[in-house]
């Protein structure tokens, strides 16, 4: 079963797929229905971003009354957000020799300084289970370090060691160069409008609705 906690990698990171009304609508060709099958050779040429067209297409068509548009909206952001963390994994991180689930708990400790494993798995959006088995890994690198919690010797903080500070912070200024690559698509007004509508729905992640990792 594939880690949740790690990028997949994209089959392509070719062109994004154009998004419009006429791309969301199903294909007056194609009956409506959970019968309604794909033509012979229908998906050739699609890859892992320009299925985001051919997804929302196949899928109005075989579903009444699907929202086209929310299935679009969830379909490239999770794509987009899949290619660019293994982008910046395979070009900045497993060179340095860790997984971006690795990076993720560094990161924490690299902001945050020393921590509880919980705090962490809650920063960085991982379990406790995960958490534990980076630590081990990075504490055999080198890069982090175990100590008893100063208020609980039962509880482990873990910390950078001075290794681990020095090996973040050189890959956090190679990461940001390649985040500048990634937001050079945009211009400036586009990208603070995207920066927006992104903490839009951070905000309504808050909801009780939403399901989150314990």
């Amino acid at each position: 079963m594939p880690d949740p906690d790690e990028p997949a990698a994209p089959a392509s990171t070719g062109p994004t797929a154009s998004a419009g009304p006429a791309a969301a609508s199903a294909d007056p060709a194609q009956p409506a229905g959970p019968g309604a099958a794909a033509r012979p050779g229908e998906a050739d040429g699609v890859d892992f971003l320009s299925f985001v067209d051919f997804a929302v297409r196949r899928a109005a068509a075989r579903t009444p009354g699907l929202d086209a548009v929310a299935l679009r909206m969830i379909l490239l952001l999770n794509r987009v957000s899949n290619v660019v963390t293994y982008d910046l994994e395979s070009a900045v991180h497993r060179p340095q020799g860790w997984t971006w689930s690795g990076f993720r708990l560094l990161n924490v400790l690299w902001l945050a300084g020393p921590t509880e494993g919980k705090r962490i798995a809650e920063m960085s959006g991982m379990s406790r289970a995960a958490i534990s088995s980076l630590a081990n890994t990075l504490e055999k690198q080198g890069l982090v370090a175990r100590e008893p919690a100063a208020h609980d010797g039962r509880a482990v903080t873990l910390r950078l060691t001075e290794q681990g500070e020095a090996a973040v912070g050189a890959a956090y200024r190679e990461e940001n160069a390649r985040e500048r690559r990634w937001a050079d698509g945009l211009t400036e007004a586009e990208r603070d409008q995207l920066i927006g509508l992104l903490g839009k729905i951070a905000e309504h992640a808050t909801g009780d609705w939403v399901r989150r990792r314990d």
